[in-house]
């Protein structure tokens, strides 16, 4: 009973934790962000969230989406990473295809953009090619 307990407290603390870097993804400082997209870089990476994103994706979605187009390098190549790990945690059904429908546009955008860096156009092209293997719906 208590390690149940005590699992389920980590459980709540890990997600309290994750809320807080989504909250910080809309901070105006663009530190607040990037240390935002680095600690969520490492959460997606390291442990299955599903339901906890499955409830959040459409916020992280539109948070993805600014740091895409406000950003600049570092946290635009954060972004993409932090993307493909959010495709790749949700999967192949509706929900990883709509979160790639919704921002293809803005990665393809950032991937074309000469003006962007290049480790930003990398990890755009990156999560792209990922999303697409992932999330693209079945073209028969």
């Amino acid at each position: 009973g208590s390690e149940a307990a005590a699992e389920q407290g980590q459980e709540e603390e890990v997600e309290d934790r994750l809320k807080e870097h989504v909250d910080n993804l809309l901070d105006k400082s663009a530190k607040t962000r990037q240390a935002a997209l680095q600690s969520l870089r490492l959460a997606f990476s390291s442990k299955t969230l599903s339901e906890f994103l499955l409830e959040r994706r459409l916020t992280l979605t539109d948070c993805l989406e600014k740091c895409l187009k406000k950003g600049k390098g570092e946290e635009q190549a954060l972004a993409g990473t932090v993307l493909t790990l959010l495709c790749l945690q949700m999967g192949s059904g509706p929900e990883g295809e709509e979160v790639f429908r919704s921002l293809k546009p803005l990665l393809v955008s950032v991937l074309t953009d000469s003006t962007a860096s290049t480790g930003a156009r990398q990890s755009c092209a990156t999560a792209l090619g990922m999303c697409c293997y992932i999330a693209a719906a079945d073209l028969k």
